[in-house]
C-alpha cells in the first residue's frame, strides 16, 4: 500500500477542493493514485459537494424534536426558499434532527455523524446546505413550538422549553410558553442569567442620553432603577409580561401551574448570517470578460 503523505493530500485538495480527511480517505481507497483518487471523490459526491461550499447559504429550515426529558431545537441551512420545500430536504433536515437527539444535542457529533447525509444531499439538489447550529434543554417537561411551519415540525422560528413540576397543571400553560419565546425572543431566562456588565452598559446608556441631566440624585437614582426593570422586563423571560396576559409575569404564570422553568432554547432561521447581494450586470460581465 503506497505511503499518503501530506503533500499528496494537498495536491488532491487544490485539484478538487474536497475537505483534507475527504482527500486522505480517497487516497487511501485508490492506493495514493491522485487521479483515481479525483474519480473516488467524484463517484462520492464529495467534489460536487466541494464546489458549492462558498455559497452563502442563509435559508432553510429550523425544528424541534423532543424525547422523555430531553429538546433539541436544529437549524440546518441551504441557499434558497425553494430548497425548504423539497422533500429530500426536509428528510435529511428530520434525520439530521433525530442523530441530535439520539446524540445529545452534541453539535461535533451529530455534524460528523451526518456530513455524508448532507453532502450526498448537496449532490442531489445541486446547493449548498451547512448543519448551521444545535441547541439542547432539558427537564422534567418539553415543550415545543414552530412558528411558520412549512410542513409539521419545521419552519422558520423553533422554540423548545423545558419547565419542572406537575405535568397536569403545566401542561395547560407549557406550550403557550414556548409561543411567547418566539413571539418575544428572550436573551435570559433569569435575572441571575444577565450579565453584570450589560445592565452596567444600559445604566450608561441611559444617563448618558441626557434623561437625567438637573435631577436631584435621589431622582436619578430612581430613574436609572425603573430602565433597569424596563429592560429586564424586556429581555429576560421570567420578567416578561406573558404575552397572553399581559398583567402577569411569565414566571408568575408559570408558578400558578406549579411550575418552574428549567430552560429554554430558540433558534430564527438565518438570524445573523449575512446574506450575499449578487448584481446580475456584473456578473454577466465577468461571464463575457
Amino acid at each position: 500500500m503506497a505511503e499518503i503523505t501530506a503533500k499528496m493530500i494537498q495536491e488532491l485538495r487544490e485539484k478538487t477542493a474536497a475537505g483534507m480527511m475527504d482527500c486522505k480517505k480517497a487516497l487511501v481507497e485508490s492506493n495514493g493514485d491522485i487521479e483515481a483518487a479525483a474519480d473516488w471523490l467524484r463517484q462520492k459526491g464529495i467534489v460536487k459537494a466541494a464546489s458549492k461550499a462558498g455559497r452563502v447559504a442563509a435559508s432553510g429550515l429550523v425544528t424541534v424534536v423532543k424525547c422523555d426529558n430531553m429538546g433539541c431545537v436544529v437549524e440546518l441551512n441551504a441557499e434558497t426558499d425553494f430548497v425548504a420545500k423539497n422533500d429530500k430536504f426536509q428528510k435529511l433536515v428530520a434525520d439530521v434532527a433525530a442523530k441530535a437527539l439520539e446524540l445529545g444535542g452534541d453539535f461535533d457529533a451529530t455534524l460528523s455523524a451526518v456530513k455524508d447525509d448532507i453532502a450526498a444531499t448537496i449532490s442531489t439538489i445541486g446547493e449548498n446546505m451547512n448543519l448551521r447550529r444545535i441547541a439542547k434543554v432539558s427537564g422534567q417537561h418539553i415543550y415545543t413550538y414552530i412558528h411558520n411551519a412549512l410542513v409539521p415540525g419545521m419552519g422558520q422560528i423553533g422554540v423548545a422549553v423545558a419547565i419542572d413540576g406537575d405535568s397536569e397543571k403545566i401542561d395547560e400553560i407549557g406550550n403557550k410558553i414556548a409561543m411567547h419565546i418566539a413571539a418575544n425572543k428572550p436573551e435570559f431566562m433569569t435575572i441571575a442569567d444577565v450579565d453584570p456588565a450589560a445592565v452596567e452598559r444600559e445604566k450608561k446608556v441611559f444617563i448618558e442620553s441626557g434623561a437625567t441631566a438637573g435631577k436631584p440624585e435621589a431622582v436619578v437614582e430612581k430613574m436609572v432603577q425603573g430602565r433597569i426593570h424596563k429592560y429586564y422586563a424586556e429581555t429576560v423571560l421570567e420578567e416578561q409580561p406573558f404575552v397572553m396576559d399581559p398583567s402577569k409575569t411569565v414566571k408568575e404564570v408559570v408558578a400558578e401551574h406549579g411550575g418552574k422553568l428549567a430552560g429554554y432554547a430558540y433558534y430564527v432561521l438565518g438570524e445573523g448570517i449575512q446574506k450575499r447581494e449578487d448584481n446580475l450586470a456584473d456578473e454577466v460581465a465577468k461571464m463575457l470578460a
